[in-house]
């Protein structure tokens, strides 16, 4: 008998006051009223990790889950840019924001590559496929689900734009046969 692929639920946290704002990185706590809607979401898995943001831990916790903080899961570093608004860095910084936002393999000053970010995460995901059995729940920045996504279905950097994640969105992937799969369920 062939045992059942190992399954990872992604969920993206509950909005926060800096993805409202498009404020870059920081690590605000999570909007009451996306808590609130966070506890009707039920969800079930034999591990749960998250990003090291409060607003990840506390969407857990709200879940009934006590998570394992996983630094590999944690937000794109930016730099110098973090906690700026993109409003903000494009008045003041039109030029390089420009440039930044049109080429993803460029590092915001002393930041991540978006590349950096898909290393980073592979580097977990096979991990975890060598570690966990079962299902695993993981509630991570919607940056790094949508880093996820591009690692799993093999699309480059330049794909990130097209891949819109909300708060408390979730996303479900199979592990089977050494390969990750995205899994998309009724």
């Amino acid at each position: 008998m062939t045992a059942p692929p190992q399954s990872l639920t992604l969920l993206a946290h509950a909005l926060t006051p800096a993805l409202r704002g498009l404020v870059l990185g920081g690590d605000a706590g999570p909007d009451p009223a996306s808590v609130e809607a966070a506890r009707g979401l039920k969800l079930s898995a034999d591990a749960v990790y998250a990003g090291p943001e409060q607003a990840a831990v506390r969407t857990a916790a709200v879940l009934g889950f006590d998570p394992v903080v996983e630094p590999a899961l944690r937000d794109r570093e930016y730099g110098e840019w973090a906690g700026r608004g993109l409003e903000e860095l494009l008045a003041s910084e039109p030029s390089r924001v420009a440039a930044w936002l049109e080429r993803p393999h460029t590092a915001t000053p002393g930041g991540e590559t978006e590349n950096d970010v898909l290393a980073r995460v592979a580097d977990w995901l096979g991990d975890l496929a060598a570690r966990e059995h079962g299902s695993t729940l993981a509630v991570v920045h919607p940056a790094v689900v949508r880093a996820i996504v591009l690692y799993v279905v093999d699309a480059p950097a330049e794909s990130l734009r097209h891949i819109d994640v909300r708060p408390l969105a979730t996303v479900n992937l199979l592990y089977h046969s050494g390969n990750w799969s995205l899994a998309l369920t009724p």
